[in-house]
C-alpha cells in the first residue's frame, strides 16, 4: 500500500478527509483546525510522527525558533558556487549589493537571519567562511559587484598561493597548517549565533582543496561541533569522461570516506549530469563552469526555501533530513529542478505548461536528475521531498499525488512507507517569475550507488598500477604507507553494499543487520 503524505498542515486542511484516510489513522477536521490554530497563535510547528513499525499518529508542537546555518566554501568550485548562491539569496530577500535592505523590500514573512546576520550598521552579512589555497576565485569575489556583503575577516587564502595541485594529500596536509586560523573564523561565527543548527559545506571532490582541505574540515567540524548538523553540497566529477583532473578517482575515493563518516547529509551534484542539463536548456554544446554553477546555486536556493520562508513543516534542517534519511549511512541525496527558465538561467528554454502535476512528473524523470545514474531492476526511492513554489491549490497537489500513484511513476523501498512528501512554499515577492509553478525534488534513491561504483572502478584501474602515486607519497597522509587509500575504498564499498541491501525487503531484519557494516564506524549518527 502506498502512502502519500502532504507536509504542510496549513495547506492540506481543505481536502483533510482524504489526507486522513491516506495516513491510516482516524481524526477529524476539527482536530487539525485546532492544531493549526494553536500553532499559528503560538508561532509553533505542528509535527506528525510515525512510531517505528506503527501507523501514523501523534501530534506535537515545536517552538519555531531561529536556527542559524553557517556556510563554508572550500576551493575554487565551492567559492564559485557560493558566490552565485549569495547573489541569488540577496535578490530573493531584497538585499542590495552592499548588504542594505532595498527600499522596495517591505514584505515580511521571510527569515533572513538563518543565513545572514545584521552588522552594527544594520547591513545583512552572510554567515559564510570563504577558503581557498590559491587566490584567483576569492580575488574575483573581493573585487566583484557583491564584494561589500561579506565579512572581510572571513576570507582565508593560502599564504603561498600555490593551491593543492589537484592532490587530496596536499589539501589535507594544508589543513593541518591552516587549522587554527580557519577554526577561529568558524568559532567566531558560531559564537555569534543565537541557536546554531549546523553547517553547509560547498566543495568539489575532484581537485585538491575542496577534496583534501574539505575532508580535513569535515573531521574538525565533527570534533568541535559533534551535535551540529553537517550538510554538504558536493560536486562529483564527470565519471563518463576523462575530465581535466586525471587523478580524480583517487581524490574522490578519499573524499567519499569523509562524506560517509563525517557528514549527516550529502547533496550529490554530478558534473556530467549538470553539463547535460545545461546544454539541453541553454542550447550550447559545452556549457561553461559559470553556467553549471548557476544551476547548482538555483538548486541550493530552492532547497533552502522552507528554511527562509517557513511554514508548519520542514522549517529547519533537521526536519528536512529526518524525512529523507531513515538510516544514517544512506545519506547521499540527489536533486531535480524544473523548470529552468530565464529567471534562473539566462537563455534557457521555456516550459509552457507548469501545472503541479506537470512539475511533479518532470521531477521524477531521470533526465532531470543532477546525478548520472544507471538504475537497475531493483533500484527504488527511499524517500522523496518535493518543494513546490508558487500559487498552488492544495487540492491540485493531492490530485497529482494520486495520479502519480495510479501511474506508478515512482518505485519505493519495500520495507518502509512509500511517501512523496510535499512542502508548499512561497516564492520571493521581489523576483518576477515567468511560470506559475516551479519545483525541486530532494530524493534518496538507491541507484546513486551506480555513481559510486564507477568511481571505484576507475580508482581500481589506477591503483592496480599505482599510477600517479608519487605526488601523494610526498604528502603527510601517505608518507609512511598507502593504507589510507585501501581504508577509503573499503568504506565506499560498504556504502555501495548498504544501498544495494536497502533494495531488499529484509533490509531491517536482524539477520541482515548483522551483515551490514557497523554504524559505529561512522563518526556521525542521526539523533
Amino acid at each position: 500500500m502506498h502512502t502519500y503524505i502532504i507536509c504542510s498542515l496549513r495547506d492540506v486542511l481543505p481536502p483533510v478527509s482524504r489526507v486522513v484516510a491516506s495516513w491510516g489513522f482516524e481524526a477529524t477536521a476539527t482536530f487539525f483546525e485546532l492544531a493549526a490554530s494553536l500553532a499559528a497563535s503560538h508561532d509553533a510547528t505542528v509535527r506528525f510522527s510515525r512510531p517505528p513499525g506503527g501507523p501514523a499518529g501523534g501530534c506535537g508542537l515545536q517552538a519555531n525558533s531561529r536556527r542559524e546555518i553557517i556556510t563554508i566554501q572550500a576551493g575554487q568550485c565551492g567559492n564559485s558556487i557560493g558566490s552565485q548562491f549569495w547573489q541569488q539569496l540577496c535578490l530573493e530577500h531584497g538585499i542590495s549589493q552592499d548588504g542594505n535592505l532595498e527600499d522596495f523590500a517591505t514584505e515580511g514573512g521571510d527569515r533572513k537571519d538563518v543565513f545572514y546576520y545584521q552588522s552594527d550598521d544594520t547591513r545583512y552579512i552572510p554567515r559564510a567562511i570563504l577558503i581557498d589555497l590559491e587566490p584567483r576565485v576569492i580575488n574575483g569575489i573581493q573585487t566583484g559587484p557583491y564584494k561589500n556583503i561579506y565579512n572581510p575577516e572571513n576570507f582565508y587564502v593560502g599564504k603561498n598561493g600555490m593551491g593543492a595541485a589537484n592532490n587530496w594529500g596536499d589539501g589535507y596536509q594544508s589543513g593541518e597548517a591552516v587549522c587554527e586560523d580557519i577554526m577561529e573564523m568558524i568559532d567566531r561565527e558560531a559564537d555569534g549565533s543565537d541557536s546554531l543548527e549546523g553547517f553547509m559545506m560547498l566543495h568539489s571532490i575532484a581537485g585538491g582543496t575542496g577534496s583534501g582541505l574539505g575532508s580535513f574540515l569535515l573531521e574538525r567540524l565533527n570534533d568541535r561541533f559533534p551535535k551540529k548538523i553537517v550538510q554538504t553540497y558536493s560536486v562529483f566529477p564527470d565519471t563518463t569522461n576523462s575530465g581535466d583532473v586525471v587523478v580524480h578517482p583517487y581524490n574522490s575515493i578519499l573524499s567519499m570516506r569523509r562524506l560517509t563518516q563525517n557528514a549527516d547529509s550529502v547533496v550529490v551534484l554530478d558534473n556530467g549530469a549538470l553539463s547535460h542539463i545545461a546544454a539541453d536548456r541553454l542550447h550550447v554544446q559545452e556549457p561553461s563552469f559559470g553556467q553549471t554553477n548557476q544551476l547548482v546555486a538555483t538548486v541550493m536556493s530552492a532547497s533552502t526555501t522552507t528554511l527562509r520562508y517557513p511554514g508548519y513543516m520542514h522549517n529547519d534542517l533537521v526536519s528536512i533530513l529526518a524525512s529523507l534519511i531513515p538510516t544514517p549511512r544512506c545519506h547521499f541525496l540527489m536533486t531535480a529542478y524544473t523548470p529552468f527558465t530565464g529567471d534562473q538561467v539566462e537563455q534557457a528554454k521555456t516550459v509552457r505548461k507548469t501545472t503541479v502535476l506537470d512539475v511533479m512528473r518532470r521531477l521524477l524523470q531521470p533526465k532531470n536528475r543532477m546525478v548520472s545514474t544507471v538504475p537497475g531492476k531493483k533500484s527504488c526511492y527511499i524517500s522523496i521531498l518535493n518543494v513546490i513554489q508558487g500559487e498552488v491549490d492544495p487540492t491540485d497537489v493531492h490530485k497529482s499525488l494520486l495520479r502519480i500513484r495510479e501511474r506508478r511513476l515512482a518505485t519505493f523501498i519495500p520495507w518502509g512507507p512509500a511517501s512523496i512528501q510535499v512542502a508548499l512554499t512561497k516564492r520571493s515577492p521581489y523576483i518576477p517569475m515567468s511560470h506559475r509553478v516551479s519545483g525541486l525534488m530532494l530524493a534518496n534513491h538507491t541507484s546513486i550507488a551506480t555513481l559510486f561504483k564507477r568511481i571505484v572502478k576507475q580508482y581500481d584501474g589506477m591503483r592496480k598500477r599505482n599510477a600517479f602515486m608519487e605526488g601523494y607519497k610526498k604528502t603527510a597522509p601517505f608518507a609512511e604507507n598507502l593504507d589510507e587509500f585501501d581504508e577509503a575504498r573499503e568504506v565506499v564499498a560498504d556504502l555501495i553494499a548498504e544501498y544495494e541491501a536497502a533494495e531488499d525487503a529484509d533490509y531491517l531484519s536482524p539477520d541482515n543487520g548483522e551483515k551490514a557494516t557497523s554504524a559505529e564506524t561512522d563518526r556521525r549518527m542521526m539523533g
